[in-house]
């Protein structure tokens, strides 16, 4: 018999109204899956039923399909860390501390959390299952990075440029693209030698505000590390 048909494991029924009991289970399965399978694109209504143990028509009288189910725990993990770069940004003085809290936060999460961050930007999942519009929720993470990215860099005395929206925002992008360049090698290569990470994000904000390396060490340090 193949893990495919394998008969799901017996659980013992919800009372009645707390189905949404049930929904949250489903939600859980589903995002351990994603994290922990090693191709998550093959992911299946069939699997998330067997991990709850339940029967899969169980699954929909919450969600119609699975790229529903799937698409609601990629909601899930972005408001997940969009909270906890802006709890790191509280409190902060200045779009500076402010750019080097969010981006500390962004990669000691991704780092402290590498299946949940795989399930937000590991890619692989079919267009017909998420479709791009599925990821707007992740708008904000990067909206938050380049506001403060525009705001530090204008601070500087090196780059009053008043740059336009877009400069801005391509600006922010590859700041962006170089944090998940760090997290996803150092998820990958975690074995190697690497330099301490506040450091490494530290440099990388200076590369792209201009600002004084230790200044920037001395502000992600000081930036409270998710859980």
């Amino acid at each position: 018999m193949s893990s495919e048909e394998a008969v799901p494991r017996r659980r013992r029924r919800n009372p009645r109204g707390q189905g949404q009991v049930l929904k949250t289970e489903l939600v859980e399965a589903a995002a351990r899956l994603l994290a922990t399978l090693e191709r998550p694109e093959t992911l299946t209504l069939r699997q998330v039923a067997r991990e709850v143990g339940v029967a899969p028509a169980s699954i929909y009288g919450h969600f119609p399909d699975l790229g529903a189910l799937v698409q609601h725990v990629l909601r899930l993990r972005y408001d997940e860390l969009a909270a906890v770069m802006r709890t790191a940004a509280d409190g902060t003085e200045g779009p500076l501390a402010d750019l080097a809290a969010r981006c500390a936060a962004y990669v000691h999460w991704g780092v402290d959390h590498p299946g949940p961050y795989r399930t937000l930007f590991g890619g692989g999942m079919p267009d017909e299952l998420v479709p791009t519009n599925a990821h707007g929720a992740g708008e904000e993470l990067l909206g938050s990075v380049v506001a403060s990215l525009a705001g530090a860099q204008q601070d500087g005395p090196e780059h009053r440029d008043h740059r336009g929206p877009e400069q801005e925002w391509q600006a922010g992008l590859l700041l962006w693209t170089a944090l998940h360049g760090l997290v996803a090698l150092y998820n990958a290569h975690g074995n190697m030698p690497w330099p301490d990470l506040t450091d490494l994000i530290a440099q990388t904000l200076a590369l792209h505000t201009g600002r004084p390396v230790a200044e920037l060490v001395e502000l992600a340090r000081t930036a409270d590390r998710p859980a």
